[in-house]
């Protein structure tokens, strides 16, 4: 698809991080849409569940609000232990209780992409990577909250920030973890002839 007859594109999401991600591989979305969707789990929701739920929300609630047809890309992220859904940390006090739960385990961080065709059709993929930290020291813990880039993270840590000092082993999509698998977000894209 050229250039010039290429739809628009609207990303559904407040996370600077996505928009880093998608400029990381030439993307540029025409218009951020910020769905504001309740992110509260329900009682005994798995995570996958979860991420599947408010990725097709924010989807939902960003097409009533687009600026004209297109496509609208949606994601939401979260950490899991088991089957445990792990808060977003939005004060140093729930980071420090994700970290001294990640601590010397590993945990599963799983991301779901929505893309809403023009014709409102919905195409989803659930992307699903291991993370394992090493052992947090109290001093280690310490510097990681006053780093400060836990704010407003699932599980309270950025892969991209400090935290990256303590991941001793990763599997599967890097990107993912970050907050958007770049790879299965090209390939729905391409599903679209949005890209090359």
């Amino acid at each position: 698809m050229s250039e010039a007859a290429r739809v628009p594109l609207f990303l559904a999401s407040a996370s600077p991080r996505r928009r880093e991600l998608l400029a990381q591989i030439g993307i540029v979305p025409d218009a951020v849409l910020t769905p504001d969707i309740d992110e509260t789990p329900v009682r005994d929701e798995l995570p996958r569940q979860y991420v599947i739920r408010l990725a097709q929300a924010k989807a939902d609630a960003a097409v009533a609000v687009a600026p004209g047809p297109g496509l609208l890309l949606a994601a939401d992220t979260a950490v899991a232990l088991g089957r445990r859904i792990l808060p977003k940390a939005l004060d140093a006090e729930t980071a420090r209780r994700c970290l001294l739960l990640l601590s010397g385990r590993r945990h599963t961080v799983l991301t779901a992409i929505v893309l809403l065709a023009e014709d409102r059709t919905r195409t989803l993929r659930v992307v699903e990577s291991v993370v394992a930290f090493s052992r947090l020291t109290p001093a280690q813990l310490d510097r990681l909250i006053e780093a400060g880039d836990w704010d407003g993270k699932a599980g309270g840590y950025a892969l991209q920030g400090h935290a990256a000092a303590f991941v001793r082993f990763l599997s599967g999509s890097h990107s993912g973890v970050v907050g958007l698998p770049l790879f299965e977000t090209a390939q729905l894209l391409r599903g679209r002839g949005w890209m090359p």
